[in-house]
């Protein structure tokens, strides 16, 4: 499968960066906090604390000796009031460590600027500064930052992107803390070797382009690209190819194709990281949607639930319709605002009634709009008719495997048809057939 820059299209949604001029501001610390265990793609962490305990800020209260994990920090001070479980957005359960705040926020004494004076120390450091990708995905940041083929990796993209209508967060790191991004950048291409940087930004966010293009002026290595505001145009395999030409096939990593993406976000938490040493406890969201009375980006520790976020926003200004955590278009919906901050929650949208019409589905009229809207030329119809007959080989000869989700088909059909979901469950349906390791 191969596609051209012609070719790689998306659907134009609605940007509605509402919050866009409003800065980022922390929120009162609350009265407790409700810190998850499975805060990155991987096996979650084990508590590594006890009811009762003592802990500050900084303080590590849960990790796992899974390859593919990251520690969790308490982002408060106060005392250990109970390790449960909680039923996350997926269905599935997760063990949660709540914690009474004294309201002192006292900084554990561990919390230091790391030593690092070669790769495997920068690896070393960012694993434990708990750092998981700030965008959404939740990748374990030490994980890309160590790939098996090293000595081939030459090019950052810096994934500034932010295509997801409502979200500013990432827009507010720019505009907030451009020297945090380039102290960033700096680290990691002094440890990984990297030669050159691309920092890829939306049109629609000029002011964004203009500041980082005059920050980084004088280094000829780094250069600021301006992609075309259509979603989904920050998704990692379509911000590699727009910015460097390299395509990312199904079962590949950036690495593979010599690159290393990371959020600016997280490319701003490391630059601050690596002077403060402070792990990864608070996390900026976008708050935003028909039902918020004050819409803001919101500077939240991480574990605050919910509730206590909207209350920071003036409350509700009538009753959510649906609570998503991300975007309108990727986000996940959550049940209840008693579910907590995570470290990849770069949004909270509540929703009203006008905004979540769900509309009937109505038979398929041909007009491959779902095709031409795909960034990867997927055939959405035709998957849906191999999974509706279970034929997994037509499947994977329809490359489904390499959807992400960006919702696009779904978007664009205007018989209303759920093709991102068929999508989803198409993939299931692959994942059953292979062979048990």
């Amino acid at each position: 499968m191969s596609f051209s820059q012609k070719t790689l299209k998306g659907a134009k949604v609605g940007h509605f960066k509402n919050t866009e001029n409003c800065p980022s501001t922390a929120m009162p610390i609350p009265a407790e906090v409700c810190i998850s265990m499975s805060q990155h793609l991987g096996p979650p962490c084990k508590p590594t604390v006890a009811k009762g305990d003592l802990v500050k800020v900084g303080t590590v209260i849960g990790d796992s000796d899974a390859f593919l994990s990251a520690p969790v920090h308490s982002s408060v001070s106060g005392t250990v009031k109970d390790i449960t479980e909680i039923v996350t957005a997926n269905g599935a359960r997760s063990q949660v460590v709540i914690i009474t705040t004294d309201g002192e926020q006292t900084v554990d004494e561990n919390v230091k600027p790391p030593v690092v004076e070669n790769h495997p120390d920068f690896v070393k450091a960012i694993r434990a500064s708990g750092l998981v990708g700030l965008g959404g995905a939740g990748f374990p940041t030490h994980i890309k930052l160590n790939p098996r083929n090293l000595s081939e990796v030459d090019t950052l993209v810096v994934n500034a992107a932010e295509c997801e209508p409502y979200i500013t967060s990432d827009y507010r790191t720019i505009i907030e803390r451009p020297q945090d991004i380039l102290d960033g950048i700096a680290a990691i291409k002094k440890y990984l070797a990297i030669t050159q940087v691309k920092i890829a930004v939306e049109n629609n966010k000029p002011q964004a382009i203009e500041l980082l293009r005059r920050m980084t002026a004088d280094d000829s290595s780094i250069e600021v690209v301006s992609l075309r505001a259509i979603y989904p145009k920050g998704a990692e395999k379509v911000t590699t190819f727009e910015t460097t030409g390299r395509m990312i096939k199904d079962g590949q990593l950036p690495a593979d194709v010599g690159v290393i993406v990371n959020n600016i976000t997280s490319v701003a938490f490391i630059g601050q990281y690596m002077r403060t040493g402070m792990p990864l406890v608070t996390k900026c969201l976008t708050v935003d949607g028909g039902a918020i009375a004050e819409p803001k980006n919101v500077i939240a520790p991480i574990g605050t639930r919910y509730k206590d976020v909207v209350a920071f926003c003036g409350g509700y200004k009538c009753p959510p319709k649906k609570l998503l955590m991300g975007g309108p278009m990727m986000g996940i919906a959550v049940f209840s605002d008693e579910y907590p901050v995570l470290k990849n929650n770069n949004a909270l949208l509540a929703l009203d009634e006008s905004q979540t019409v769900v509309y009937p589905e109505n038979p398929c009229i041909r007009c491959g709009r779902c095709l031409h809207a795909c960034p990867f030329q997927l055939m959405p119809r035709a998957i849906e008719m191999a999974a509706d007959n279970h034929n997994v080989d037509r499947l994977k000869k329809l490359n489904v495997m390499l959807c992400m989700e960006c919702g696009c088909c779904s978007y664009v059909c205007p018989a209303k048809r759920n093709l991102t979901f068929t999508n989803k469950m198409a993939k299931q349906q692959v994942r059953a057939s292979m062979p048990k390791k």
